[in-house]
């Protein structure tokens, strides 16, 4: 298990079941490969939601809008035509040859997404984090993995001001499975 997965479960236990993915299958889909972490983290937990904030975008979701592989392409065509018409201006870190992003949690509630910061001569494992606000034009850049950022943003090590109700007290996770089905 990657190491943060695994401080990760010393912070809120995962659920029993665990669903391993086909992850050769959903990076040929997706069209990349994926980190570790990411990889680890969905088939220890599943998607679902971290602290009632931080949803987890899983392959082949029941849910479209929980969808990794479509949400990939939703957010990519949203961003696109809002740096078209603006006002938004784009991230700094999208200035450098071949970055671009990709969605792999959303903040309920709020609009707000967090992405990989990719790069065509960049490792997954070395992919970090831009967090958007969904309904304004604020970005932070956190340069840590994504699974890193989630656990670190649950236990107050970072603060987000996109995340500003993090941390709580009572850590909780809820498996898509539980939260689609009910």
């Amino acid at each position: 298990m990657h190491p943060d997965v695994e401080r990760l479960t010393h912070l809120l236990p995962p659920p029993a079941e665990r669903r391993p993915r086909a992850w050769p299958e959903v990076e040929a889909r997706l069209g990349s490969p994926l980190p570790v972490d990411f990889k680890d983290l969905v088939d220890t937990y599943g998607g679902g939601v971290f602290d009632e904030t931080i949803r987890i975008l899983e392959p082949d979701c029941a849910d479209p809008d929980y969808d990794l592989l479509a949400m990939k392409e939703e957010r990519a065509e949203v961003l696109a035509r809002l740096w078209e018409i603006g006002p938004e201006s784009r991230p700094e870190q999208l200035e450098a040859d071949g970055a671009g992003l990709l969605p792999f949690a959303y903040i309920e509630g709020t609009g707000a997404y967090l992405y990989w910061l990719t790069g065509e001569n960049v490792r997954p494992e070395d992919w970090t984090v831009l967090a958007n606000a969904g309904r304004g034009p604020e970005w932070e850049y956190h340069p840590v993995p994504g699974t890193r950022f989630i656990r670190s943003v649950l236990t107050g090590e970072i603060h987000s001001a996109i995340l500003d109700d993090l941390p709580v007290d009572d850590h909780s996770f809820d498996p898509n499975d539980e939260i689609l089905d009910g």
